[in-house]
């Protein structure tokens, strides 16, 4: 049976002579973090019927389109577009600038009259909260990873384009655990005025920004390149209670170079692990993994109808998208 994957929410030219611009030994993470994600416009998300009929029948509006502008009025915020919208409206409509699929387009927005007030019919969000698990500080930079995959909004099923963001301290209160069907999840409190940093970009290879707190007083590993990771035993850093980092026992299974995240395939062996989650559980996507005292990569994935079993991206592909612009 094939196996499935959830997230845990091109081939690459390689020139001689090209410095990499990270560093050769990083602080390790583990922790755990809070992530809020004000999105780019405010993203539709679904429709609502008014006066029992749907008003968005068209296709000039569809879920996962960013609204940008109300008439030429720039719009982040749901306040911003309700009150744009009272001070734009043309009869029983609006002029509306969105983005895509990364194109800006014009489409207009029909409003219906219910008791005495003016509704859109569109469900919208601007901005997204969530747990993960930080990878790793670069000393020199500051420039973090984690997760190791894309924000995906789960009505919309699109990633998130980044506007603003912040990355801030919270804590683990409990675990659902994983069964083979059913991957589990971490539960945290968030305390969002702790920001340990900013979100400049969400990536199909994680989650980058700036760490703009003092510098934790952790331990560096050594980077390991993509050859020196052997299928065998190594370790995973994540957060089961609090914001106490713990070290737990898995074994590689298969390395595979040419996928472009689910490059390490791994089981968890640890019993303490396996007991408190029953395997892979979400809110560990970024979990640094660790193998002969180098940091080799990130936890990415679950199995759903295997979850004692994930998947992770190389170390190395995180360190150079943090790099890009």
């Amino acid at each position: 049976m094939k196996k499935i994957s959830i997230l845990l929410l091109n081939l690459l030219f390689l020139f001689p002579n090209v410095a990499l611009a990270y560093s050769d030994r990083i602080l390790v993470g583990g922790d755990n973090i809070g992530i809020n994600i004000h999105s780019q416009g405010v993203l539709v998300v679904g429709f609502y019927k008014v006066n029992g009929t749907l008003v968005q029948s068209n296709p000039a509006i569809q879920v996962g389109d960013s609204i940008l502008k109300v008439n030429e009025t720039p719009v982040e915020t749901i306040n911003e577009l309700t009150k744009a919208i009272e001070e734009n409206m043309e009869g029983e409509s609006v002029s509306l600038t969105i983005l895509r699929n990364n194109e800006e387009k014009k489409s207009t927005l029909t409003l219906v009259k219910q008791d005495e007030t003016y509704k859109t019919g569109l469900y919208v969000k601007d901005s997204i909260t969530g747990i993960g698990t930080l990878t790793y500080i670069d000393p020199e930079t500051k420039i973090f990873g984690s997760l190791g995959h894309e924000i995906i909004e789960a009505n919309t099923n699109k990633k998130i384009e980044v506007k603003t963001g912040t990355i801030f301290n919270s804590t683990i209160t409990g675990i659902n655990k994983s069964t083979n069907g059913t991957p589990g999840e971490k539960k945290a409190n968030f305390n969002p005025k702790d920001v340990y940093g900013t979100i400049y970009k969400n990536t199909e290879f994680g989650l980058f920004g700036k760490y703009t707190k003092n510098l934790p007083d952790s331990q560096t590993f050594e980077v390991a390149s993509k050859e020196e990771v052997k299928i065998g035993k190594a370790t995973i850093l994540t957060v089961l209670s609090n914001n106490v980092v713990e070290e737990f026992e898995i074994n590689i299974t298969k390395i595979n170079e040419y996928n472009k995240i689910k490059n390490i395939s791994f089981e968890i062996t640890d019993e303490k692990l396996l007991k408190e989650t029953g395997g892979v559980v979400q809110g560990m996507s970024g979990s640094p993994i660790i193998q002969n005292n180098k940091i080799i990569g990130a936890v990415t994935h679950v199995v759903v109808d295997k979850v004692q079993t994930g998947y992770g991206i190389f170390i190395t592909t995180m360190l150079e998208e943090g790099e890009k612009n």
